[in-house]
C-alpha cells in the first residue's frame, strides 16, 4: 500500500478509508500486506483520514484491570493474516515482552494494553492522516470515482485550507456515538449537572465520586465496570451507589463455546440471506450475546459486595433490574430526581440522586450527512436504511461503478457480529478481495461447528465474479 496524502483525477486512490477505530485500522493493516503481483503490477494505493488527532480507543472506559471480552487473536490481522507484522504479538516483540505475556497466560488481555496496541499500529503504518475531517463524498460521473472533500485541523483543532482527493472506492468506518434514551436526555442538555455517559467515565471520575449519591442506570458490560470501580473506591457502610437496569435480571453474557458460533463468518453469512423482518426480530432478541456482563465482572462485584458484609452490616448499595426511567429531572440545588416505573411490579418511585452516570451503550453514527451527495443513489430497505451485500459494499444504483463499504453501520444486515472486534480481520479480508477482484487473503470456507439452517453453510463470495471494473485496473 503507498501513501499519497492527495490523490488527483489522473492518479486517484484504490481507497480511501473515512474514520480510523479498530476497524478501519484493521482494513489499512492488512492492505499494507496485499503484494503486488504479474496481474496487478501496481500497489494498492490507499489514504486514511481521521479527524481525532490521534488513535484513541474508547478512553473514558480504560478502567484499571478491565479487559477484552475477545481473547488477543482478535486483534487487527491474525485471523486472516497470523504472519502480518501488525499483530499483537509482533507488538508484544518489539516490545521485549513475549516471553512476560507467555507466562501470564492471559487470553483476554487488558483495553489499556489494545489500546496501545493499536496506537502502536497507528503510529508507524502509512497512509493514515490523522486531524482530518471529511466534509462530503460524491460521485463524479464524468471520472467515475469519488470525490472527498477534507479539512485539515491543526493541533488546536481550527480548519485549516481545505482540501480534495479522488478515489475509485471507500470504506466507511465512522463507528458509534453514545446514545442518550429520550427520557434522560433534560439531564444531559442541562449541561451544569453531574450526568455523564459511561463513554466519558474517567474524564469525570474524580467529581462522581465527589458526590454522596451516585446513580448507574445501564445493565450491561460497562455499567457492571464503573459500578465496580465505583463501589471499591466508596467508603465501607457509606457507599450510596444505585444501580439501575432495564433488563430483567444483571444477566451473564452468553460466552458458552456454540453460543460464540454467532461470531463467525458462518452465522453472518447465515444472517444475511434471512428475510429483512426475521433479521430485525433476531436482532434485540439476542442482546444476551453482546448486552450482557462478563462472568468474572459479576463475581468480581458479588465478591466486593460480600468482603462488606464481614463485619455484619450490608453495603449501601442497591441494585435493582426490571426498572425504566420515565422522566428526568432537576429539583433543589444541583440534585437530580428519576421517575421510576418497575415493570413486573407495575409500580412508580421517584430517586433523588447527586450525579448520575448513563451506561446506556452506543448507536451507529448515522451516515446521511455524510452521504449527502450519494444519497440519490442508495438503495435502501424497507424501514430506509442502506442495504448492504454479503460483501459490505452499500447497494449503489447501476451509475455509480464504485464501492462504498461499511465497517460497524451493518448490524441490520449482517447481525450481532457487526461491532465485534472478532470478526474485524475477517470483514477487512472480505472487503480487500472484493476490492481487488482477486483472493490476497485466502478465507476459510467454514467456521462454525452449527448448521445454522436446513440448507447447506453457503460458499464465501468468490472474488472477481462482479461485473464492476477492479480497482487495480490502472489502464485509465
Amino acid at each position: 500500500m503507498t501513501d499519497q496524502p492527495t490523490a488527483t483525477p489522473d492518479r486517484p486512490h484504490d481507497l480511501i478509508g473515512i474514520g480510523i477505530g479498530p476497524f478501519n485500522l484493521s482494513l489499512a493493516a492488512l492492505a499494507h500486506g496485499i503484494p503486488t503481483t504479474q496481474e496487478h503490477p501496481h500497489p494498492l494505493t490507499a489514504a486514511f483520514y481521521e479527524q481525532n488527532p490521534a488513535f484513541h480507543w474508547h478512553p473514558g472506559l480504560l478502567i484499571d484491570g478491565a479487559t477484552l471480552q475477545v481473547p488477543y487473536l482478535a486483534d487487527l490481522v491474525t485471523l486472516a493474516d497470523p504472519t502480518s507484522p501488525w499483530s499483537f504479538l509482533n507488538h508484544l516483540r518489539t516490545q521485549d515482552r513475549l516471553y512476560p505475556f507467555y507466562f501470564a497466560e492471559r487470553s483476554h488481555i487488558e483495553r489499556t494494553e489494545y489500546d496501545a496496541y493499536c496506537r502502536w499500529v497507528s503510529r508507524q503504518l502509512p497512509g493514515l492522516h490523522f486531524g482530518h475531517q471529511v466534509d462530503a463524498i460524491r460521485w463524479n460521473t464524468d471520472r467515475a470515482l469519488f470525490e472527498v472533500d477534507f479539512t485539515p485541523l491543526d493541533p488546536q483543532g481550527d480548519a485549516e485550507a481545505p482540501g480534495r482527493s479522488h478515489t475509485r472506492h471507500i470504506a466507511l468506518g465512522v463507528g458509534t456515538e453514545p446514545f442518550i434514551p429520550e427520557p434522560l436526555r433534560p439531564l444531559t442538555d442541562a449541561g451544569t449537572l453531574p450526568v455523564i455517559h459511561s463513554a466519558d467515565y474517567l474524564h469525570h471520575r474524580k467529581e462522581l465520586l465527589d458526590a454522596e449519591h451516585i446513580t448507574v442506570i445501564g445493565s450491561g458490560q460497562s455499567g457492571a465496570e464503573i459500578f465496580l470501580d465505583l463501589l471499591r473506591a466508596r467508603p465501607h457502610g457509606a457507599e450510596k451507589i444505585h444501580w439501575l437496569a432495564r433488563t430483567q435480571a444483571f444477566a451473564p453474557m452468553e460466552y458458552s463455546k456454540l453460543g460464540l458460533e454467532h461470531f463467525t463468518p458462518d452465522y453472518t453469512r447465515y444472517f444475511h440471506a434471512l428475510p429483512e423482518a426475521v433479521r430485525d426480530t433476531l436482532v434485540p432478541a439476542q442482546w444476551q450475546l453482546h448486552k450482557g456482563i462478563d462472568t468474572d465482572t459479576i463475581t468480581a462485584i458479588h465478591h466486593e459486595l460480600y468482603r462488606r458484609t464481614l463485619h455484619g452490616h450490608w453495603p449501601d448499595a442497591t441494585l435493582t433490574p426490571g426498572v425504566t426511567v420515565r422522566t428526568a429531572g432537576r429539583i433543589a440545588g444541583n440534585r437530580i430526581e428519576l421517575h421510576l416505573e418497575h415493570t413486573q411490579q407495575a409500580t412508580r418511585t421517584r430517586l433523588s440522586t447527586d450525579a448520575v452516570v448513563l451506561a446506556t451503550g452506543y448507536h451507529e453514527r448515522p451516515l446521511d450527512t455524510l452521504l449527502t451527495g450519494i444519497a440519490p443513489h442508495i438503495r435502501r430497505d424497507a424501514s430506509h436504511r442502506p442495504r448492504i451485500d454479503e460483501t459490505f459494499r452499500l447497494d449503489l444504483d447501476p451509475a455509480v461503478t464504485g464501492h462504498i463499504y461499511v465497517q460497524n453501520a451493518e448490524r441490520h444486515t449482517h447481525g450481532v457480529g457487526a461491532p465485534d472486534l472478532g470478526l474485524a480481520a475477517w470483514r477487512s479480508a472480505t472487503i480487500l478481495n472484493d476490492l481487488t477482484g482477486t483472493t490476497p487473503y485466502p478465507l476459510p470456507r467454514r467456521t462454525a461447528f452449527t448448521t445454522f439452517g436446513l440448507t447447506p453453510h453457503p460458499a464465501p463470495h468468490i472474488p472477481g465474479q462482479h461485473t464492476a471494473r477492479t480497482p487495480l485496473d490502472h489502464s485509465r
